[in-house]
């Protein structure tokens, strides 16, 4: 079994991984409670779902996906210099501030229609749908130019950092305000904690929810953070991962 990709599908049931076995994809339930109890063995190109075809393996050690596999998206750094490549470029797009906790502010863009998902999908604790505008290039020129003030991207370990604090709503409301929000947004994902989750790459563990696409686990009196994305491409066997993993405070 090889895990080759994660679904957040927020607002559609609970998250899961998608998990190949001789050419089949099944998804593992991450729902909260579930109890996960695999070990990550070695790590490869993750290859390609081809639908009815089934998943197409690839022994690259690029991972991951290694080159081959991997497509480029050609919105990723698009700054609204470019013809409109995609049908999606034609449709409307909304300019949103997106804000996790505590104090870290993010710009970003998507279509109109799939703003709450798009937010969802990283884990934004607050948000603010700022522009609406006819298409993608218009979209993203806005977007690029308030990037000279505010990031347009935020690693999860920065995420990770904020769990278990509220946002900062002096700071948040002050960045806000200057954009004369269309609507604004609180998020709820159901997995408070008391602290900062510890980042782990791992599979052994009581689920406690997902947010965005961090997974968390506990295990032994310590919530771990599991990036999904760092999931993927590793080959999974049954049973518990006994190795020996950083331990919070709190667990002992």
């Amino acid at each position: 079994m090889q895990i080759v990709g994660y679904e957040t599908t927020p607002g559609e049931g609970p998250a899961a991984l998608r998990v190949a076995d001789a050419g089949e994809v099944d998804r593992v339930s991450l729902e909260a409670g579930a109890e996960l109890t695999y070990t990550l063995s070695d790590r490869h190109c993750a290859g390609v779902d081809r639908g009815s075809d089934g998943h197409q393996p690839c022994q690259l050690p690029d991972a991951p996906y290694c080159r081959e596999h991997t497509s480029t998206w050609p919105c990723a750094r698009c700054t609204g210099n470019c013809a409109m490549p995609l049908d999606s470029c034609h449709e409307e797009h909304a300019v949103y501030l997106a804000a996790f906790a505590p104090d870290t502010f993010k710009v970003g863009v998507t279509r109109s229609w799939r703003l709450d998902t798009r937010l969802r999908e990283q884990g934004a604790d607050r948000a603010a749908h700022i522009r609406t505008v006819e298409d993608g290039r218009r979209a993203r020129r806005i977007e690029a130019g308030i990037a000279d003030r505010i990031p347009d991207r935020v690693r999860v370990p920065t995420k990770l950092e904020g769990f278990g604090e509220p946002v900062d709503s002096e700071a948040w409301r002050a960045l806000v305000d200057d954009f004369d929000p269309i609507d604004e947004f609180d998020f709820d994902y159901g997995v408070d904690v008391d602290s900062r989750p510890v980042a782990e790459t791992m599979l052994t563990g009581t689920v406690r929810g997902t947010k965005g696409r961090v997974l968390l686990l506990d295990r032994r009196g310590t919530t771990y953070g599991v990036d999904m994305r760092d999931l993927v491409g590793h080959e999974l066997r049954e049973g518990a991962d006994d190795r020996d993993v950083q331990s919070s405070l709190g667990a002992f």
